[in-house]
């Protein structure tokens, strides 16, 4: 049997020219993305975080009975919570759409919402599918006419060209650049311990800039963000630049300059507020570390947006450096933990109403920009009123 024979046999089908369909509507319009399930024979899998329906199943097995159904949720079930814990999501709602589900079984949401279609007009009398994808009845729609090689032939090319597409956005934001804010950054805080050092004037700047309480209370706001840049020993310096290195090289890259400077002088301040909230009026606080927890924020929350390229970094690395290093604070005298604290919500909320590039939506940003707001007031009335 040659190629053309293979192509007609797998579209000869109406069931599997309605997944074919289905896949191409859902890849290409809806920027879902395969997942590869082993053992699974008849069913495609697809995921997309950015989606009220995060799974969506196409199930071309045939169900005979509410056992062969009940065991089908059951299987369901088990592979959702292996992706829940692999992509560290806490919720992940599923949508089945069976295609050969027996006419006595009636669809039911049970653990996961089922659609069950018979025929392709089904699509347009689901108020699932309405709601959530009201387009795809009329997607489906313009595919008629072509025979089954016509349209095997148009819905890979389509795929194809979305992949390539989406392939070269990936490259765009992964690709290293040169990260000039970080060496930046990184300057200021050597100059700002080497200058005051040589000139023997390193008490006056940790008295001028330092954040100190009482004189923050009293108008010398400014010390919210001098004292992120200053540092008391060269130990101190030197962890929190390699520290600034290691993860403000990497985050400059993804999300830009601009919006990276933006996160840093964010978290820095909002670190310097949760710092005043719990400092005492005799203690001070200098050092980046809040700023650079709220890149691991902003990290953390980049990741959870590009799971598929960052999420064996988010789990074996940056996570457990954040829990690590925040159980080390409490543990520790002489860390300022709250600052850390602060600092890593606020580049986390920063960074949603930044946005993503690709992954963002108005909505989002919107929230985004609301909460941090939201949050920056809060601290204010907490360390001032």
């Amino acid at each position: 049997m040659n190629i053309d024979e293979d192509i007609k046999e797998i579209v000869g089908s109406e069931k599997n020219v309605l997944t074919m369909k289905l896949i191409h509507y859902f890849i290409t319009e809806k920027n879902y993305n395969p997942i590869v399930i082993q053992g699974v024979d008849n069913e495609v899998w697809l995921e997309n975080m950015d989606e009220d329906y995060e799974i969506v199943r196409i199930v071309s097995n045939n169900i005979l009975n509410e056992e062969q159904l009940g065991f089908d949720i059951f299987k369901t079930n088990r592979i959702v919570k292996k992706i829940k814990k692999k992509t560290l999501t806490l919720k992940l709602k599923t949508l089945s759409i069976f295609l050969d589900l027996h006419e006595d079984i009636e669809e039911s949401p049970k653990d996961n919402t089922m659609i069950k279609i018979d025929d392709e007009k089904d699509f347009g009398k689901n108020d699932v599918i309405l709601k959530e994808f009201p387009d795809l009845p009329k997607k489906l729609k313009t595919e008629k006419g072509k025979d089954g090689l016509e349209l095997f032939t148009k819905i890979t090319n389509d795929i194809n060209k979305h992949n390539v597409e989406d392939s070269s956005k990936m490259e765009e934001v992964f690709k290293p650049k040169t990260p000039f804010v970080t060496y930046i950054l990184i300057s200021i805080c050597i100059l700002l311990y080497v200058v005051p050092l040589l000139m023997n004037n390193g008490e006056y700047f940790l008295n001028t800039f330092s954040i100190f309480r009482p004189y923050v209370l009293k108008g010398e706001y400014y010390r919210l963000l001098t004292g992120t840049f200053l540092h008391a020993n060269i130990i101190h310096l030197a962890f929190n630049c390699y520290a600034l290195y290691v993860i403000g090289k990497e985050l400059e890259s993804y999300i830009g300059s601009f919006k990276y400077l933006i996160v840093y002088l964010f978290s820095a301040i909002t670190g310097s507020l949760m710092s005043l909230i719990f400092l005492g009026d005799n203690s001070i606080s200098v050092g980046a570390s809040g700023a650079i927890f709220g890149l691991m924020g902003s990290l953390i929350y980049f990741g959870c947006h590009y799971r598929v390229y960052l999420e064996e970094v988010l789990k074996k690395q940056i996570i457990p450096l954040v829990i690590l290093n925040l159980i080390i604070g409490f543990l520790s005298t002489g860390i300022d933990n709250y600052a850390h604290i602060g600092g890593l919500i606020g580049g986390f909320l920063i960074t949603m109403g930044l946005g993503i590039k690709y992954k963002e939506t108005t909505f989002e940003k919107a929230n985004g920009f609301v909460l941090s707001a939201i949050y920056v007031i809060f601290l204010i009335y907490m360390a001032f009123v």
